[in-house]
């Protein structure tokens, strides 16, 4: 194993841990601009209590509110025109993780003189990759994405229907404020939708990360049975803060680097198969990947089926009958998709009412940035365009 890692956030975990915002953000900023969603935050009492927490500090804002679950670069313009009209000096994201994507993007774009869209890469020749942005402070409301601690950002772009990423060590959040009690009043769909997105950000480095990692497997595997565990329990009592707190922190560890850590992934391609799907139809992205996952898993298996045993036999406790029994490592996805299915997630395409209308335009956005030279999607195994839309085409 050869690798680096690093992760400069300061993250202050636990209930009641949003009392310290205005503590945390005096330290980076005089002026803040809030980056809010559709308004739950208000509708619940937490906006309030974060804005009297910054004045208490003596640290004034602005807001950027009405970001989208599928945050759009119209948005990240927007905001960065705020920062700039209303001079603010630091951003806080106070949200799920299309907030705070959205915010950190903000951060970079405000200090851009170009178009924000340069800024994310959608297979154009000349990406600009942010090597600075205005202080980030993150504030999730819900478990999911873990963008509170990690340096990437998933942005849509609506008029051209691509969705796509930008991750560099700029965008990496000075603090990470994670108060698990934020989390009570989200719905049931959403928390299911959040657990699916917590474990399949672990099994994308699981499945398609090196061979002889077993200590990392061993992390990754940690991870996902506890995200099952306290999710299924999350989901049956929203109110159920231990349960809040397992799945938050799980959310946090699933995607800051550490499990991924020596493992070295040789891409993403659920997730960014499940972009090009939220792309064109805007759906929720954790549902998404609870269909595109499982008819990956099945697709994989078959060109690497041991590590697939290894993921049923250590998380599902089947006995396989050798290293690469292929109707264990079946039985093992066969098992997390119905795990999925009984938490409210949808595992099929119709049930969001997709068809195979534009499943070839799917596959080629794609692989339009995480490809090899041959255009071929990364991942263990590599996809061609055929490839993926034969996945979609069994997820149907």
């Amino acid at each position: 194993m050869n690798f680096e890692f690093y992760n400069p956030t300061h993250l202050i975990f636990g209930a009641g841990t949003l009392s310290k915002l205005g503590e945390v953000v005096s330290k980076h900023g005089s002026k803040a601009l809030i980056v809010t969603g559709g308004g739950s935050v208000k509708r619940h009492g937490v906006f309030d209590k974060a804005v009297s927490s910054l004045d208490t500090a003596g640290v004034a804002y602005a807001e950027c509110a009405g970001i989208d679950p599928n945050p759009r670069i119209t948005s990240v313009k927007r905001g960065a025109d705020i920062v700039r009209e209303q001079g603010c000096n630091v951003i806080v994201a106070l949200g799920g993780g299309s907030t705070m994507d959205a915010a950190k993007v903000i951060a970079a774009a405000a200090l851009y003189d170009g178009d924000p869209w340069d800024l994310i890469g959608h297979g154009q020749e000349n990406w600009v990759i942010p090597t600075e942005t205005l202080p980030i402070v993150t504030v999730p409301t819900l478990a999911a994405t873990g963008s509170e601690m990690n340096c990437g950002a998933v942005i849509s772009n609506h008029e051209t229907k691509v969705k796509s990423f930008v991750q560099t060590e700029a965008l990496f959040p000075k603090i990470a404020l994670v108060d698990p009690e934020l989390t009570l009043s989200v719905p049931k769909d959403q928390t299911a939708y959040g657990v699916c997105d917590i474990i399949t950000h672990v099994t994308e480095g699981y499945f398609n990360g090196a061979d002889g990692t077993p200590i990392q497997d061993r992390f990754a595997e940690g991870t996902i049975i506890n995200a099952i565990a306290w999710g299924k329990k999350a989901v049956a009592n929203g109110s159920d803060l231990e349960a809040r707190t397992q799945v938050q922190w799980a959310s946090i560890v699933a995607l800051n680097g550490f499990v991924q850590a020596g493992a070295n992934p040789a891409g993403f391609p659920v997730h960014m198969i499940e972009h090009a799907l939220s792309a064109h139809h805007d759906i929720t992205h954790g549902a998404g990947l609870a269909i595109v996952n499982p008819a990956w898993m099945r697709f994989a298996a078959k060109a690497r089926p041991d590590k697939f045993v290894q993921f049923a036999e250590r998380i599902y406790g089947l006995k396989p009958e050798r290293s690469d029994d292929l109707e264990c490592a079946l039985e093992g996805i066969n098992r997390l998709e119905a795990f999925l299915r009984s938490i409210g997630c949808p595992t099929r395409l119709s049930e969001l009412g997709i068809g195979e209308e534009l499943f070839s335009k799917y596959a080629e956005d794609a692989a339009l940035v995480l490809r090899d030279e041959d255009g071929n999607l990364l991942g263990r195994p590599a996809m061609s365009k055929e490839d993926i839309a034969e996945v979609l085409k069994t997820a149907l």
